[in-house]
């Protein structure tokens, strides 16, 4: 069993505690007030009451830290090294739509750097933790990417662009290159559980564009510290302000990354 710091305490405590209510209104979801926010974008009384727990939790544990999250937008601190970075229901259409794959996201940004990251998946209790140098773990076990060498051993995970956001052109064609060469590709809905997973070695790998920071950060911790890498798909390392990313185990970074550049040219 892994000994946790002061930090992760703080973190998954906060996360546990904002999962109770969601837990409760995934068992009441046809009653749940929804209103919409954007094209096939939803947010419901459960997205922010969950986001209420974890900024009220976090903000008496480290008073000064800022916050960006994804209902709230951005709240600076005191402390303008440390911003905590939220999405408190990642997976909204699927929590909606009483699918059982959802999750709270809590990343930690020390000094620009994503320095911690908690993903917990409150139905089947799996908490994913990781801080800079101490590996990523799930429940107190230790976790490593996959060692899959082959595109065509290789599982990736992907989103799809959804209604209004004109990208589908480009992200079929992307799909056609990696579905020519892998093993198989899933869309599972949740950004933060596919980077989990990578971490996990459950997926060799996962791409997204239009992706938010607060999707992600959390998830860049717990592949990083599990072996994995990072970075654009042009392989730059602004992923969180250029909202696309590739993440994979080291042996599916380069060849993943090769599949999504080339395929703007894949349908011609």
């Amino acid at each position: 069993m892994a000994n946790t710091s002061a930090l992760i305490n703080v973190m998954t405590a906060a996360a546990r505690k904002a999962a109770r209510h969601l837990v409760r209104d995934f068992g009441e979801v046809e009653n749940l007030q929804v209103s919409r926010k954007g094209p096939a974008d939803f947010v419901s009384t459960a997205d922010r009451k969950s986001e209420s727990i974890l900024h009220a939790e976090l903000k008496k544990a480290r008073p000064g830290y800022g916050f960006l999250m994804e209902e709230g937008g951005v709240i600076e601190g005191s402390d303008s090294s440390n911003t905590w970075i939220i999405d408190p229901l990642d997976g909204t259409t699927n929590f909606l739509h009483g699918i059982p794959f959802f999750a709270i996201s809590i990343a930690l940004e020390r000094d620009r750097d994503l320095f911690a990251g908690v993903v917990y998946e409150p139905i089947t209790d799996q908490m994913f933790w990781a801080e800079k140098g101490q590996g990523a773990h799930l429940n107190g076990r230790r976790l490593r990417v996959s060692a899959r060498r082959e595109l065509a051993d290789s599982l990736f995970a992907t989103g799809i662009p959804f209604k209004g956001s004109f990208k589908n052109e480009h992200f079929v064609r992307q799909l056609d290159a990696v579905m020519q060469e892998a093993a198989g590709v899933r869309r599972l809905g949740s950004a933060s559980l596919d980077m989990a997973y990578v971490a996990a070695g459950r997926f060799e790998g996962y791409w997204e564009t239009g992706i938010n920071a607060w999707d992600i950060a959390a998830g860049v911790v717990l592949v990083r510290e599990a072996g994995g890498f990072v970075t654009e798909i042009d392989g730059g390392r602004d992923f969180l302000t250029n909202q696309n990313v590739v993440a994979a185990n080291p042996f599916m970074h380069g060849p993943l990354g090769d599949l999504l550049r080339a395929a703007p040219n894949a349908a011609e």
